[in-house]
């Protein structure tokens, strides 16, 4: 399953814009109860005006309540960016540090946040046990856990470990794009054959066509190109 939903998006990425790990850190904490595209309409100001962690730390609480409004709950983002900045720069001399334990014990990060840094900003593989990923792995019978450490536990078991970032981004992709919460299009899915949950959602291809988003979504112009992607995959559990 894994394999087959690769070859469908070979190009799955992390959706947060990033230049540095402190960037992607504070993105993150971002996207919180909001999509990355409005993280990314936002952050652009935010790290302009504020590049170091110490920057954010002393920054002007109104000013940046102000750039953080589109994303929502602004003055709870706007304190947990400064404390975070802060802590960073007390304890880490404002570098993100690039060890799990560590990241874990700054202001607002959990694990699924910290498995996003380490696999994009530092190459350490993780699985980010977002509310896609936790959707999907239940629908593909991987597991029936809803707690996301053991998911993350019990998944990369059946993958190699060099291979769960990107793991996480294609199950990610394919929530977002096609294993909708709500109504997924079980007729446009690459991996129906194997699925234990087919038929939850829309069966009929041309309508299940209709339902995909992004650049699947009818009109959109289809994926973009993609190099090859080494996969590494040959010894792995069936999944």
């Amino acid at each position: 399953m894994y394999r087959a939903l690769l070859e469908r998006y070979p190009y799955a990425h992390c959706e947060l814009d990033f230049d540095n790990p402190l960037q992607l850190l504070v993105a993150t904490v971002l996207s919180a109860q909001t999509t990355d595209v409005m993280v990314n309409k936002v952050t652009p100001t935010l790290f302009a005006k504020y590049p170091t962690a110490a920057d954010l730390a002393g920054a002007d609480r109104e000013e940046m309540e102000a750039m953080l409004k589109p994303t929502g709950f602004f003055r709870a983002k706007t304190s947990s960016v400064m404390r975070l900045a802060a802590d960073l720069v007390e304890r880490f001399d404002g570098e993100v540090p690039p060890r799990m334990k560590d990241l874990v014990t700054l202001p607002g990060v959990g694990r699924k946040t910290a498995n996003v840094v380490l696999g994009n900003a530092f190459g350490i593989p993780g699985i980010t046990v977002d509310t896609h990923f936790g959707r999907l792995v239940r629908r593909f019978g991987w597991t029936s856990e809803d707690d996301p450490v053991k998911v993350e536990e019990v998944v990369g078991k059946l993958i190699p470990r060099k291979e769960w970032t990107m793991l996480s981004h294609v199950v990610i992709f394919h929530g977002r794009r096609t294993c909708h919460a709500k109504r997924p299009a079980c007729g446009a899915c690459p991996i129906a054959r194997w699925c234990p949950s087919y038929g939850i959602g829309e069966t009929d291809p041309d309508k299940a066509a209709k339902l995909l988003k992004f650049e699947l979504a009818p009109g959109a112009g289809g994926p973009p190109a993609a190099e090859a992607v080494q996969t590494g995959v040959e010894g792995a559990q069936p999944a």
